[in-house]
């Protein structure tokens, strides 16, 4: 982990176990014993991550968040608190203004793992602003080792949708655009904590509604980045369906811009023919059949029967 992370808590036992927490664990860590405090070090050094506790002395967490929004807006944000303040913490997120909670008492290990999510958003955004090439898949590459069942994936994700631009004689820079928010299209799911990600199991209802979350959250990143509305597009609606029946915004039809329906079907036969640890890919033939069955429901026909094609020739 690498970047400076700043505590804040007016309880100095706990400043002093986050001190040890992360002591070797690469990152710099700095402490404030309250919300003034935090902002001074907010105005004179870059600060990756920030913790605060929300019950505090004078300035709460939350308010401390709306100001550090101000003077430090690309920092990450991390608020401790009790299970009383759950709705109102659950809150702050849907409003874009925390990145992830946890309730207290909190452990060690849960905050380290918080933490590197937040470290790994950081550098999200700051990759972002390059906009370069070499940077952008390596990025991609860094958001799949969270999920390491889909090693690759947005790679070949690329390669598919790409094919289909070009097949539909897009803008040159169009297809670059739609290379790039293939790479970027599941960016979101570094706020997605790793326990609910690779679970083993189906999800429960709260659990799947964060993971829904990763579209919202990866196009606040990508547009704080300045990132092209194409690349945006492809990361915010690449889960809506043909139908009107997905997320996050339940879209339909040819009202789904262009290059998230391409990225959709590519994000789909990707998946269909690849190996997963639940079950091995499927045939060519089979992967085909089974993405002709989404016409219309979850998919954009006039797109799969053109990778129907282009697979075929």
């Amino acid at each position: 982990m690498t970047g400076t992370v700043l505590f804040v808590d007016d309880d100095k036992a706990i400043l002093d176990y986050a001190r040890e927490l992360f002591k070797r664990r690469g990152c710099r860590l700095v402490t404030a014993a309250g919300g003034d405090e935090a902002l001074l070090w907010l105005e004179r050094e870059e600060v990756a991550v920030l913790v605060t506790d929300h019950q505090m002395p004078g300035m709460s967490g939350l308010e401390l968040l709306a100001k550090a929004e101000l003077v430090s807006p690309d920092t990450v944000k991390i608020m401790t608190t009790a299970y009383g303040n759950l709705a109102l913490a659950l809150s702050a997120i849907n409003r874009s203004e925390l990145f992830r909670f946890i309730l207290k008492p909190w452990q060690g290990d849960e905050m380290v793992n918080a933490v590197k999510d937040g470290l790994r958003r950081y550098r999200t955004l700051k990759a972002m602003q390059q906009e370069q090439e070499s940077v952008l898949l390596s990025l991609a590459q860094t958001i799949e080792l969270k999920d390491p069942d889909t090693r690759g994936h947005c790679d070949r994700v690329a390669e598919y949708a790409v094919r289909l631009a070009e097949a539909l004689a897009l803008p040159k820079e169009m297809l670059r655009e739609i290379r790039h928010g293939s790479w970027l299209h599941d960016c979101g799911k570094i706020g997605v904590p790793e326990q609910v990600l690779n679970a083993k199991r189906q999800l429960r209802d709260e659990e799947f509604d964060l993971v829904k979350k990763h579209s919202s959250w990866g196009a606040e990143v990508a547009t704080t980045a300045n990132l092209s509305p194409v690349i945006v597009n492809i990361i915010l609606y690449h889960h809506e369906r043909f139908d009107g029946q997905g997320y996050p915004t339940g879209l339909a039809g040819k009202d789904i811009p262009v290059e998230a329906r391409i990225v959709a079907v590519a994000d789909v036969y990707d998946a269909l023919s690849s190996d997963r640890p639940y079950r091995p890919r499927f045939s060519r033939e089979k992967t085909l059949e089974m993405l002709r069955s989404m016409r219309g429901s979850v998919l954009d026909p006039a797109l799969v029967d053109l990778l129907a094609s282009l697979e075929s020739a």
